[in-house]
């Protein structure tokens, strides 16, 4: 039996892990007990999670719904830790075999470093932590021979698509991209784009900052920035395909042209499950692919006019430094606008484009923690200085 810490068990991918480790119980299949839940602050869902899988202790981010979970669950008689020490606690407990970092933005980083120290296999959904963090991450993984598993379906794909290759051998990765809900729109369509109709995605079933992302293609920006850090491939050499009917999660070719791509329903879950039993591949619940219902596969390049922001963050990752935490950061900010009615959809790109401008790039080697932090910290205020009066 192995252990797993869980880290924004309420989320969509939280949600979604728990779905896999029933189906492999039911299936008999099931090596995984669940050591620790965290979330940010639904108290109500994580309730009903811990009477279901017992943890040995749960994590809430807000000190006010830690407080309430106690009350609510004090006939259970489990640990409650609480703010950024306990999801830090959480991701390096003791028991635990692997943490799965599925919390969403920069308050993911700090705990895939507490796992790592604690030598812990991560499987990560949590973009940020290589975004903003990537040379940290990955140095401390070497140092202490830690493996990152991927969970975004992309990287996933990848992934596979690179089991028993060469990594000298591959010309270049192509992330695939749904396009999201606009797909075809003009920069001058997209202007009087509401939050509704950008949470609409075609195709996949996302928390609400993924899908917006998603909706301006900072998501797959995002994933470039990932793959550089998880492959160690750099931005060059990594392409972005547009594939609106989301079957092909994503490819490899290799120098002598042969492409090798990884198929399947447009599900989560099998993601999330070949993180939790690689290298093994176990029944699980997702369906299978329908080829002949199938019809048409398409692909086209990206709009970077219509949707910038993917080159914003190309050009940040090309930058390097803190450049690329900038950008989250006022990504970040941005999106939480835009839900919030304060600014327009094209005002987005604008915002993470003025951060880049931001005097926050050091060399590498010159990164540290408190360093990424602080370059969070001066994009999300200046994105907080240009909304001012709104």
């Amino acid at each position: 039996m192995k252990s797993l810490s869980l880290l924004g068990s309420t989320g969509s991918i939280g949600t979604q892990t728990l779905d896999v480790l029933r189906a492999l119980s039911a299936s008999g299949h099931s090596p995984w007990q669940v050591s620790v839940l965290a979330a940010h602050s639904n108290t109500q869902l994580l309730e009903a999670q811990a009477r279901e899988f017992r943890p040995r202790a749960v994590a809430l981010f807000e000190p006010a719904a830690a407080e309430d979970f106690r009350h609510r669950t004090r006939d259970l008689g489990i640990p409650v830790l609480s703010g950024m020490e306990g999801l830090c606690e959480a991701a390096a407990w003791e028991e635990a075999d692997l943490t799965l970092n599925a919390v969403v933005g920069m308050v993911g980083l700090r705990p895939t470093l507490a796992a790592i120290a604690a030598g812990k296999t991560v499987a990560l959904a949590n973009k940020e932590t290589l975004v903003a963090g990537g040379a940290l991450v990955t140095a401390a993984a070497r140092e202490k021979g830690v493996a990152i598993l991927p969970v975004d379906s992309e990287h996933s794909a990848i992934f596979q698509c690179l089991r028993g290759n060469d990594l000298a051998q591959v010309k270049r990765l192509l992330l695939t991209a749904s396009g999201g809900p606009f797909f075809g729109k003009t920069r001058a369509e997209l202007g009087a784009v509401t939050p509704a109709q950008a949470l609409r995605h075609p195709n996949w079933s996302m928390g609400a900052k993924v899908t917006i992302d998603s909706a301006t293609m900072m998501n797959k920006g995002l994933e470039v920035m990932e793959a550089r850090w998880l492959f160690d491939v750099p931005v060059d050499k990594i392409q972005v395909v547009v594939h609106r009917e989301s079957i092909v999660h994503s490819m490899v070719e290799y120098n002598d042209g042969a492409v090798m791509a990884q198929l399947g329903t447009p599900d989560m879950r099998l993601p999330i499950q070949y993180a939790l039993t690689y290298p093994a591949r176990l029944p699980g619940p997702v369906g299978e692919l329908d080829l002949f219902g199938l019809g048409q596969l398409s692909f086209a390049p990206p709009d970077t006019e219509a949707f910038p922001c993917l080159a914003i963050a190309q050009e940040a990752l090309r930058r390097g430094g803190l450049a690329p935490a900038a950008v989250n950061g006022a990504n970040e900010q941005a999106v939480a606008a835009f839900l919030g009615g304060r600014i327009g959809f094209l005002e987005i790109p604008e915002l993470c484009s003025g951060a880049l401008g931001l005097d926050v790039a050091p060399a590498e080697e010159g990164l540290s923690l408190e360093a990424v932090l602080e370059a969070d910290r001066a994009a999300r205020a200046y994105v907080d200085t240009q909304l001012i009066g709104r």
